[in-house]
């Protein structure tokens, strides 16, 4: 039976779907779920991240992270981790970048948190040189100083969608229409969560929520408070965000989240707005635009070295992965940078205050 036949039947014996479950569903099933049973990345996948366009962005990543290291007293040993790390590309092009920087490499302690097993093996081979832990959770790191990079992560949890009906709000479900899947909402109700909202909301404004990134990030934030260090997240989104933004991504091509479940990425927009209040334990920067934060690292003097050895195709395509990161009109501004660091220190370089 298909992961489709099984959220109809369920939906049939049990009721309407919340977005969050929906989600959950399509992307982790055990067996029929997006990330649990392939690698999505690539040009041969359904969706290229910043790691792949280019190892510059890895590479100026990881050195943000080392100047940040140095800067706290440069402290051994530490955890260098990553959530949600893909193939492993983003964090191999950080390490080979900070072996210039003395003692980084020796005091790392490298973890990976991933719990798909499919994309632990593609991991594996891409870091067969390096020393690298796997863990489910990132309750599970080393009580030690953390270094941490989380790029597009956020923006793969589950979320809720609730559609504002007067001080009430009625919650966008995925429910059955002629046998197939469809959008719905449920009647309307109050929302004590989100009575803030209908300061800078009206009628018919949709809202959207992510319960499970808070815990993740009040974790990054008590452990960095504690022990020192910092944290990255890149990933799409903005600040207090209205509307919907859930999407579905598919060969490169956007579908329809209901199209074909289990077999297409589903991701939402982020809400920078509700990491930073989650990570009130210690310090946040304002999110930073992605081009602007790679600018401030030297990504254009670094594509300036690699182009020197570069001519003909090679060279029109590094050209173009530079503008792809960098460029406005590209993921220069669509992604955003936020880094967490502990309260009194300084925050890591590129990075608005």
């Amino acid at each position: 039976m298909s992961l489709r036949d099984q959220i109809i039947a369920r939906i049939r014996a049990q009721g309407p779907m919340r977005i969050d479950e929906y989600m959950a569903t399509c992307l982790l099933h055990p067996t029929l779920g997006y990330y649990t049973t392939r690698d999505p990345f690539g040009t041969s996948g359904d969706f290229v991240t910043a790691p792949e366009i280019s190892q510059m962005f890895g590479e100026l990543l990881g050195l943000c992270l080392a100047q940040t290291w140095l800067d706290q007293g440069a402290p051994k040993p530490f955890t260098l981790a990553e959530l949600g790390p893909g193939r492993g590309t983003l964090m191999a092009d950080a390490l080979r970048a900070c072996r210039q920087v003395p003692g980084f490499i020796e005091a790392a302690q490298v973890t990976l948190i991933e719990a798909s097993p499919t994309l632990r093996e593609v991991q594996q081979k891409t870091l067969k040189s390096v020393d690298v832990s796997w863990i489910d959770t990132i309750q599970e790191l080393a009580e030690q100083p953390l270094f941490l990079i989380a790029n597009e992560f956020f923006d793969a949890l589950p979320i809720r969608q609730f559609l504002r009906d007067g001080t009430q709000w009625r919650e966008r479900q995925v429910g059955l229409d002629a046998g197939g899947l469809s959008f719905g909402l449920a009647p309307a109700q109050p929302q004590p969560a989100l009575a803030y909202r209908l300061a800078d909301t009206q009628d018919g404004d949709l809202v959207e929520t992510c319960a499970a990134a808070a815990p993740i990030v009040e974790e990054m934030a008590a452990r960095i408070t504690a022990q020192g260090g910092t944290a990255l997240i890149i990933d799409y989104g903005g600040w207090h965000l209205i509307g919907d933004t859930l999407q579905a991504l598919r060969a490169h091509k956007k579908v329809s989240p209901l199209e074909t479940p289990g077999d297409a990425d589903l991701t939402a927009h982020v809400d920078f707005q509700a990491l930073a209040e989650a990570a009130n334990a210690c310090t946040h920067t304002q999110p930073t635009a992605q081009g602007t934060f790679l600018e401030r690292l030297g990504i254009t003097q670094r594509a300036q070295v690699l182009a020197s050895n570069l001519t003909g195709a090679a060279l029109e395509s590094h050209v173009a992965a530079h503008r792809r990161l960098t460029h406005s009109a590209e993921m220069g501004n669509l992604f955003q940078v936020m880094a967490l660091y502990p309260q009194g220190g300084a925050p890591p370089p590129g990075v608005d205050p």
